[in-house]
């Protein structure tokens, strides 16, 4: 991954001693370090929900990185049935704002993916038995309004698409409208999200999320490989 880097400079030379008149120098710098994902086909799944023809037949009982992700959730994240942000019957005990992307850091045999350099934030001394992608936040924007959630899953239909998830091509999927990005109940809630909607998402770090519904209860998390 690359990071941009857009240096204006303007440069006066100072001749000492002329009777030209001194100017300031400016130096203005913008960074983008994340790829901007726009117009991305967005798909609603939630945790517990059940293998059916509408999903692929996958289950979300479990996560890719949890293998009883809906007890460490606290309960079936009823999109259906709410309470706010909250499904209905109880306070999750992890964050209702969560997403998935197509990419998983791990083999499906459980071993961590050797070259994880396409990452941005990966470092060669990172834990070899945690992600590095499970809990990551990302900003979404929809119609002029913004979310932010965490990176709980893997999908949709896919965990290979590096070049999507990290860089700047279009989703490898062509289900569901090429769709490239599953969001819970809570954000399609505050987006007003519809159906299979079309949104614009983003990396951001940590310390960019800013305080709202989303930070109410954070995921922290680490892998789980009871199946």
């Amino acid at each position: 991954m690359k990071i941009l880097f857009y240096v204006f400079t303007i440069l006066f030379l100072v001749n000492c001693g002329s009777s030209t008149s001194d100017k300031n120098i400016v130096v203005k710098t913008f960074t983008e370090k994340y790829p901007i994902h726009k117009n991305i086909t967005v798909t609603v799944f939630w945790a517990g929900e059940p293998p059916s023809s509408e999903n692929g037949h996958i289950s979300n009982v479990y996560s890719a990185w949890n293998g009883e992700w809906e007890n460490a959730y606290g309960g079936f994240d009823s999109p259906y049935d709410r309470a706010g942000y909250h499904p209905a019957g109880f306070t999750p005990k992890e964050n209702p704002f969560y997403f998935a992307l197509p990419y998983n850091d791990f083999e499906v045999n459980g071993t961590k993916k050797t070259d994880l350099s396409y990452i941005p934030w990966a470092i060669p001394d990172d834990d070899k038995k945690e992600s590095i992608c499970k809990n990551r936040w990302v900003k979404i924007i929809y119609k002029g309004k913004i979310a932010y959630a965490q990176w709980e899953d893997v999908g949709p239909f896919g965990e290979d698409d590096e070049a999507y998830v990290f860089g700047t091509a279009k989703p490898k999927n062509q289900i569901n409208d090429n769709a490239g990005f599953d969001v819970s109940p809570a954000v399609r809630d505050y987006l007003d999200l519809t159906g299979i909607n079309k949104v614009d998402w983003v990396f951001v770090d940590d310390e960019d999320v800013p305080d709202g519904p989303w930070k109410e209860i954070v995921t922290t998390s680490g892998i789980n490989w009871v199946y």
